[in-house]
């Protein structure tokens, strides 16, 4: 570790602008941004120790709500990140300041859930240290000072980045590393669920924990199968693009939690608890009985299990072949079984903005070779769309007008996971 001060000096002196160069576009910008992260850190504890850990947000790529059902996904890491500086302490709790945010103390001597932290980030905390210790992991204390950039309520999962950076720090304080980044996945897993409160699945925390593209294979979670795919983005000739429709995400935990409900409840009626365990054709030679047991909408968003799933194997195959245009076919095939299907596109009817946005970007995408889809959880936030490069500025100009400013936001893909910054 190295001190405060030193480190400081350090980066103003640009001794780690290459390692800020496999992490970000502007280096400049990194450095400032490191720098004042570290000064609020001295704020709040004064020079001490530290470390420096970063976590990407992620983009879904393909494999909308397919990984609950331990099925397949493919995702990538982007260039927005969560920071944290964190130095270990004798006492035995672990101190968050997160920018914009209560400071959350969790004390570690009893790791049980604690009603009152539910769907607030110190229920996170206690679960991966729950998970470390119930795992035979080592635990310990720390102060820290965490900022994001990445935005939240966009489906670039804030909270898996939060969580990898957790993990990553108790991975590195305490465990020397030895915690690998599918495990340091899983502790995410397992405190939003069974802490937060959150039914996810894993794919937000695995995208985060290991970086780049990746096509994971959830058919056993605790072994998902993870195929990193070489593919450079920056030459495909287009932007990639998450369009903030400003829709907020209250109150809506009852419809994400219906999709895996109703899935599993398709499930159910073969004797399976997960869809990836039933046969597709035994299926669809079943529906009039499963619509009679679970309903029509159930019966829809298990044909969008099998499609999509089936779906990202063809889109990571596209990406590995460098076939541009046909995982671009393939992206619209899995925005249009979200939206029929799966109907996670809204869930007031009087608040359509997802709607809205992926009509405009079929009008102005679909002439000039581009792709769009709901990106993330679905019902509010965020679409995702492939702009060519040329078509950028038309494309982010419409959006914006109809969105607001900086609706429309461009990403880049991130190779690296979650990552201790200074050695």
């Amino acid at each position: 570790m190295i001190t405060t001060n030193e480190l400081r000096r350090q980066i103003d002196g640009g001794d780690f602008d290459q390692t800020f160069s496999r992490l970000y576009v502007d280096v400049l910008a990194a450095r400032e941004r490191y720098t004042n992260a570290i000064l609020e850190f001295e704020k709040l504890w004064g020079e001490r120790e530290v470390i420096l850990v970063s976590a990407p947000g992620r983009t879904e790529l393909g494999g909308n709500h397919t990984d609950h059902q331990r099925g397949c996904v493919l995702a990538a890491a982007v260039d927005l990140d969560i920071i944290c500086v964190a130095s270990p302490k004798r006492e035995n709790n672990i101190y968050v300041c997160s920018k914009g945010h209560d400071p959350r103390i969790i004390e570690l001597d009893d790791l049980s859930p604690c009603e009152s932290e539910s769907r607030h980030s110190g229920s996170l905390i206690r679960g991966i240290a729950s998970w470390f210790d119930r795992d035979g992991y080592n635990i310990g204390g720390f102060d820290a000072y965490t900022t994001s950039d990445v935005l939240r309520g966009s489906g670039l999962s804030s909270s898996a980045a939060f969580e990898v950076a957790v993990g990553n720090t108790l991975n590195l304080l305490y465990n020397g590393g030895a915690v690998t980044p599918e495990e340091i996945a899983a502790s995410g897993q397992y405190s939003e669920n069974e802490y937060f409160g959150k039914p996810s699945g894993l794919m937000d925390q695995m995208a985060s924990s290991i970086g780049g593209f990746v096509h994971i294979d959830f058919a056993v979670p605790e072994k998902a199968v993870v195929t990193p795919i070489k593919f450079d983005f920056a030459t495909s000739g287009y932007s990639l693009c998450v369009i903030d429709t400003k829709g907020s995400h209250a109150d809506l935990t009852s419809e994400y939690a219906a999709i895996p409900a109703e899935m599993r409840a398709v499930a159910g009626y073969f004797g399976k608890q997960y869809l990836r365990e039933v046969d597709e054709n035994e299926f669809f030679g079943s529906i009039p009985a499963i619509r009679a047991v679970a309903g029509d909408r159930a019966v829809l968003r298990a044909m969008h299990f099998f499609r999509d799933s089936a779906n990202v194997k063809k889109q990571a195959a596209a990406l590995s072949d460098g076939d541009f245009s046909e995982y671009l076919r393939l992206v619209n095939a899995s925005g249009q079984s979200s939206f029929t299907c799966l109907q996670n596109i809204y869930a007031n009817s009087r608040e359509q903005g997802l709607s809205l946005a992926l009509a405009i970007s079929e009008r102005l995408l679909s002439e000039c070779g581009g792709a769009w889809r709901v990106h993330g959880g679905g019902f509010a936030g965020t679409i995702q769309a492939y702009v060519p490069s040329g078509f950028l500025d038309e494309y982010r100009t419409e959006i914006d007008r109809v969105f607001g400013n900086s609706s429309c936001r461009v990403l880049s893909v991130r190779q690296v996971g979650g990552v201790r910054v200074v050695p």
